[in-house]
């Protein structure tokens, strides 16, 4: 009976290969349907090469398992014992991994390598668990999870997805890509915001000063004066400061309340789709959001059905990569559509999620049968639009800010010297 090697996907979504026999390709591809495994790939193999692989399995199944080593709790290492990385050392890690399998190694190999690596110093730790993960027949993805709280929910979504298509040295090459991306702006924001930073505390400082001692100074000098009166703006400031000076801890106690109040509602999981939905209308950060939603649902797209992945299979691993769930929901809707039967475009289109600029270049590459490469150069443009906003966005960070302090301190001011002339006037006028 003729002998299959297959490479299919579980339903937990693991990767799953070995050899599966049967009359004809149609019946193997029946018998791992019965298995509930979806296939990726299916190549008939020779007689011999069948026997050859049938006696390393039996040989794998009666050789005695290693007694496990016992490894010293790592300095990083939390209570769980898994190993907490900082950024650099997920890019790093990221960066050499992919490096390795680009050169044509396999994952095994491609970790013990990075164990013997001098320079990578903590992150051969991180190579060694994972490698041995992998060696006991752990998924990469499912290993990432159990060995690092830190490559998080998207990055092991993203591998699960670069596993199934068998493209995880450009999956995760481009997953380095992101998360540099967003080291870099981070620091770009925080250099940006230093200056404003410090313009905000000496506008804080010099609205404190006139508060606490010019306004009360002037205030005397003024009802010291005869018929001498408070101009109705200064008043209502003098109310105010006092107001706040008796009562500042009160104002203190119900911010603190409000913010842990708003946090604990945000993370609550029944209200995490409303405040997802949310993001998504916030002026600056909601167009943010979703160009980074689309860039990577593209990006993971194209390298999963560039690798012969089938479309409604590699939507659903774009859903699973997908943190936002008001978007994730789309997908879902989406991914309805096209089990139905409706061509891609057509299901974005009624999800009224996605905009017309993206569905046409879908729908060129339905047309065209290179859907890869139409999601691929999309991709590319959404890119280049979401270095645009973040740019614009870094761009009107310092003229509000000094913008709002000039206003601020410019009305108090003013307030001041309309008060010291009409009180002048006032004098004058006496005499």
């Amino acid at each position: 009976m003729p002998s299959f090697n297959y490479k299919a996907l579980a339903a937990k979504g693991g990767v799953q290969s070995g050899l599966i026999d049967a009359g004809d390709r149609s019946e193997a591809l029946r018998l791992l349907e019965r298995r509930g495994l979806q296939p990726v790939s299916l190549q008939q193999v020779s007689a011999d090469s069948a026997a050859r692989t049938k006696e390393k399995a039996a040989k794998k199944k009666v050789a005695p398992k290693a007694k496990p080593t016992v490894q010293a709790k790592s300095d990083s290492a939390d209570s769980s014992g898994q190993l907490k990385l900082k950024r650099p050392e997920v890019v790093l890690f990221t960066e050499e991994l992919s490096d390795m399998l680009s050169a044509g190694l396999q994952l095994e190999p491609a970790l013990k390598a990075m164990e013997n690596r001098q320079e990578l110093g903590g992150l051969k730790e991180v190579a060694q668990r994972i490698r041995n993960e992998v060696r006991d027949g752990t998924n990469f993805s499912v290993a990432l999870k159990r060995v690092s709280p830190s490559f998080g929910p998207l990055y092991c979504s993203l591998a699960a997805a670069g596993e199934a298509s068998g493209a995880l040295d450009t999956i995760l090459k481009r997953q380095a890509h992101y998360l540099k991306t967003l080291a870099e702006l981070q620091s770009r924001l925080i250099l940006a915001m230093i200056y404003p930073a410090f313009l905000v505390c000496a506008g804080i400082g010099v609205s404190v000063v006139f508060v606490t001692v010019l306004i009360p100074q002037l205030t005397q000098l003024i009802e010291s004066a005869p018929g001498g009166k408070l101009p109705l703006p200064i008043q209502v400031l003098v109310n105010v400061s006092d107001h706040l000076g008796a009562y500042w801890y009160v104002y203190l106690i119900l911010l603190v309340a409000g913010g842990l109040f708003f946090k604990a509602w945000k993370d609550n999981e029944e209200n995490r789709p409303t405040w997802d939905r949310v993001k998504l209308t916030l002026p600056l950060a909601g167009p943010v959001i979703s160009s980074r939603f689309f860039v990577q649902f593209l990006e993971t797209m194209a390298n999963l059905v560039g690798n012969g992945l089938p479309l409604l299979r590699a939507l659903e691993l774009a859903r699973d990569a997908t943190l936002n769930l008001s978007l994730r929901g789309a997908l879902n809707e989406v991914i309805d559509q096209v089990g139905d039967g409706r061509a891609l475009s057509k299901a974005m289109v009624r999800t009224g999620k996605f905009p017309a600029l993206l569905i046409d270049m879908v729908s060129v590459g339905e047309q065209t049968g290179k859907i890869d490469l139409s999601m691929r150069r999309a991709a590319e443009r959404y890119d280049k639009e979401l270095n645009k906003d973040l740019n614009r966005i870094m761009a009107l960070i310092m003229p509000t800010i000094l913008i709002i302090m000039a206003l601020m301190i410019g009305t108090m001011a003013y307030l001041m010297i309309n008060a010291i002339f009409q009180t002048i006037g006032n004098l004058s006028g006496r005499h």
